[in-house]
């Protein structure tokens, strides 16, 4: 019951913030869209519902709940080799988990199997909240069975799990969207968290550029490894967001889009 609790959460709290970061994109954008909302946003929807049936709610109501209350009943995992409040190990799993979802997307830019799946995600020439949604089926299901097996291994807790899950969601919306914020606090913000600016720079069409900044949350494993970049170099206005090869309004369709993998 509680698992299907904190599941209602991780799929509502993300859709509130969802249309919150939406209406402030109206109010305060921070670049015109090359293609428009439309149809990207109804392409976006189809991948949304589509990842709901085959990996959204796999991942937080099937694979890392059954991994972490495994880990539990048998007390596996490495956090499971010395006693210690919640507190200290929810707070150990999130700085772990999200090294291994840094981890991941830099291994997404690196293998060429990989990579056809992501670029799915990458060949949106706008950036906006929705752009978090971009991701093919197939790359949802292999990044649920990875981090799956690091709940396994580390033996996290079944509400830190799903809660780790939820906090990764959201930051994933608020670093895809088009949102200006204070440069200042933009500054302050990026010591810490991923910003839409500096996500924006992963966005280019640059394929030296698309190598940096892989963070979704924590901006620490970015500049502990050398891959930050606090700005592209043709300046966050003049940035062009993309694949180099794909200049045209193909990424706004769906079919193309669950196609791309295979061509």
């Amino acid at each position: 019951m509680i698992q299907a609790g904190l599941g209602h959460y991780a799929i509502a709290i993300p859709a509130l913030l969802l249309v919150l970061l939406a209406s402030a994109e109206a109010i305060w954008p921070r670049r015109a869209l090359v293609l428009g909302r439309n149809p990207r946003w109804r392409t976006h929807a189809l991948f949304f519902l589509s990842n709901a049936v085959v990996g959204r709610l796999l991942s937080f109501l099937v694979v890392v709940g059954v991994a972490a209350n495994w880990a539990e009943a048998h007390r596996f995992g490495a956090l499971n080799l010395v006693a210690m409040p919640l507190w200290v190990q929810a707070a150990i799993a999130f700085i772990f988990l999200d090294f291994a979802v840094w981890f991941q997307h830099f291994l997404m830019h690196r293998n060429p199997l990989l990579w056809r799946m992501h670029a799915v995600h990458h060949s949106d020439r706008d950036l906006d909240v929705t752009t978090a949604l971009r991701f093919h089926p197939f790359e949802l299901i292999v990044s649920t069975f990875y981090k799956s097996a690091i709940v396994a291994l580390l033996g996290v807790p079944l509400l830190v799990a799903l809660a780790f899950e939820l906090w990764l969601n959201a930051n994933a919306l608020f670093n895809h969207s088009n949102i200006r914020l204070p440069r200042r606090f933009d500054r302050v913000l990026r010591l810490f968290l991923v910003t839409p600016d500096m996500h924006m720079v992963h966005h280019s069409t640059r394929v030296d550029e698309q190598k940096k900044n892989f963070g979704f949350a924590l901006t620490l494993w970015d500049r502990l490894f050398g891959t930050y970049q606090a700005e592209s170099i043709f300046g966050a206005e003049n940035q062009k967001i993309g694949l180099a090869e794909i200049d045209d309004s193909r990424p706004s369709g769906f079919i193309w889009s669950m196609k791309q993998p295979m061509t």
